[in-house]
């Protein structure tokens, strides 16, 4: 039976309380002073989900969301739908992914009954070896976020062929062909696109001499300053990238034209990448982990260079007791949470790396024994001060977007892409129309951390998606984008569907927490300079009693108004009977949940 007490997420959720207002509220941002509608079923402060038969979309833009349904309406997969998905956004959202960035993807296959994983990120430069790489910081003691240091090889277009080649119906250039239009006739901003993108430009104008190059992104993206809310975007250099793609193919991107392009480019701004980073990427076919939850739900994720598996940890964990005996906005919920993600991320820094590099002992670290141990490491009382990492018992601000989609034959594609930071690294080859990530800003200094910057080398990642079972059936498609939110914030989504029996809309509209701090992946071994505690951001509609209480057992906690750092969600769930799908997508971005 869910618990309707959830004073954290009524009119809270809605009507921003004093102490959040002192803590939070920009003075030009006045306090509401009204609080929700009335709704004939369903939480008040969410709104329905959508139901159709044939297929279902759910991305961060409404355009692309219309896109994907187009294409399934055509007779494309769902993955011919979440590659034009995908594109689009690259175009429309270019502040959280494009095709300068990496990919990663959960697909449900309903012909062989089984999922398929692909990793489509990239490597560092080749021909730069760590002590190249030292000396290039001249004495800094973290990379750079911005320039060319932290560009890896972009794995999203190779990404995309590697699931269309497996399992797409309609032609890539039928696929790109929206976005190509779009991109040359142009499309009105989306309004928290457009907040997002006047962030952007200023933190890349506080950057210019780290960026060095910036005179390409500018007229790329910020003719006459950031585009507004409805302002028509145009980017006509991405529709002829996109065209040269869908005629040419991958070996367009990674051998042709425009790689040549990259490496000339890279060569005039002092990069690293070279033509031969590019000609040598491949994207890789994983095996998605799975962990029971309870009530027969299985949660799903990527195994690293990923974090997906820091979710299914937590799960492990949290699986240990019985949340459902407190209301879901409750301080003891919340702090359980709090404690399971601060855990799994001491392994997340001392393990998560390129597994081709430094394999991680992933069975041990998924194990029921191992989520019993570190589950009794929780004080139910108060805040630990300090955890470790666990022994192995061996013998020998994140910027992305998530998008799903499912088609009439029960295909469902769980895919998420990002440049990492932002927008990227600032930097926009001559003439191609997109930003390079920034991604490997999250290599650790450490030579002998498993993460450590290395030739050749994928680093750690903190994209993930995410998929989940039911009674070993495919249930949902999910995804929750923004950093080191992911994790955390799947296990929240899962809570709220299997503990307190919310639909998937309400699962995404409950308010969220958002732990920030401890070690992280790029820290050295020793693990000096962590905040170890680190800091739990909540949203308004966490109860005032409920931050005291967490204060009081020792947490620092901090209300925060804006819902930036607090993700953005979409899903798609499959009614096992019936065929029906359900979607759900993100209050907090742009986004449209649509169904035929």
């Amino acid at each position: 039976m869910r618990h309707l007490i959830l004073s954290a997420m009524t009119l809270a959720a809605f009507t921003i309380c004093p102490a959040a207002a002192q803590e939070t509220a920009a003075p030009e941002k006045p306090a509401l002073e009204i609080g929700a509608g009335g709704r004939p079923v369903g939480a008040i402060w969410s709104r329905s989900p959508v139901h159709a038969q044939h297929g279902m979309a759910a991305t961060a833009h409404p355009l692309a969301s219309q896109i994907a349904i187009d294409i399934l309406k055509k007779g494309g997969s769902a993955v011919d739908a979440a590659i034009a998905a995908n594109a689009a956004l690259g175009l429309m959202e270019p502040t959280g992914n494009g095709i300068g960035g990496d990919l990663f993807a959960i697909i449900w296959d309903p012909e062989t009954q089984k999922l398929y994983g692909l990793n489509g990120s990239g490597k560092s430069p080749m021909g730069t070896s760590y002590k190249q790489f030292i000396k290039q910081l001249k004495g800094r003691k973290t990379i750079p976020p911005f320039g060319p240091m932290p560009v890896t090889v972009p794995g999203t277009v190779d990404a995309w062929f590697e699931m269309h080649g497996k399992f797409g119906k309609l032609s890539m250039a039928d696929i790109l062909a929206p976005t190509i239009s779009y991109a040359n006739e142009g499309h009105p901003v989306a309004p928290v696109i457009g907040h997002y993108l006047e962030r952007n430009l200023e933190r890349f104008e506080q950057s210019l001499d780290m960026i060095g190059d910036f005179d390409n992104a500018r007229a790329t993206y910020f003719k006459q300053g950031a585009p507004k809310a409805g302002e028509i975007f145009k980017n006509p250099d991405l529709g002829n990238t996109l065209s040269k793609i869908a005629a040419g193919g991958r070996d367009a991107f990674y051998k042709g034209d425009i790689a040549k392009t990259i490496d000339s480019y890279f060569k005039r701004i002092g990069g690293n990448l070279r033509y031969e980073d590019f000609a040598a990427h491949s994207s890789l076919w994983v095996e998605p982990g799975c962990v029971s939850y309870r009530k027969g739900y299985e949660l799903c994720e990527l195994p690293p260079n990923s974090q997906g598996f820091a979710a299914l940890q937590m799960a492990n964990i949290l699986k240990n007791v019985d949340l459902a005996q407190w209301p879901r906005g409750s301080a003891e919920v919340l702090h359980y949470i709090t404690e399971a993600k601060r855990l799994a991320f001491e392994d997340v820094a001392r393990f998560y790396a390129d597994p081709e590099a430094s394999p991680a002992p992933l069975e041990w670290l998924l194990s029921d024994d191992y989520g019993k141990e570190r589950f009794a490491l929780i004080d139910p009382a108060k805040a630990t001060a300090e955890f470790g990492p666990g022994e192995p018992k061996l013998e020998g601000e994140g910027d992305t977007t998530y998008l799903t989609v499912a088609d009439k034959d029960g295909m469902m594609v769980s895919l998420i892409q990002s440049n990492y930071r932002g927008m990227g690294s600032g930097l926009v080859a001559d003439g191609l129309g997109f930003m390079f990530q920034d991604r490997g800003e999250l290599y650790s200094l450490d030579a002998g951390h498993p993460n450590a910057y290395a030739p050749g080398k994928r680093p750690f990642q903190t994209i993930i998606p995410a998929f989940m079972k039911k009674d070993g059936k495919p249930f949902m498609s999910f995804g929750l984008m923004g950093g080191g939110m992911q994790p955390q914030g799947y296990v929240q989504v899962m809570i709220n569907l299997v503990d307190y029996e919310m639909n998937l809309q309400e699962a995404g509209d409950a308010a969220r927490l958002n732990h920030d701090g401890g070690r992280q992946p790029t820290d050295d071994l020793a693990g000096t300079g962590a905040d170890l505690l680190g800091i739990v951001h909540v949203e308004p509609g966490i109860s005032p009693e409920t931050v005291e209480r967490l204060q009081a057992m020792g947490h620092i906690v901090k209300t925060v108004d804006d819902g930036i750092m607090f993700g953005g969600y979409q899903a798609i769930s499959r009614d096992p009977e019936s065929g029906v799908y359900t979607g759900a997508t993100e209050m907090r971005k742009d986004g449209q949940a649509i169904g035929y």
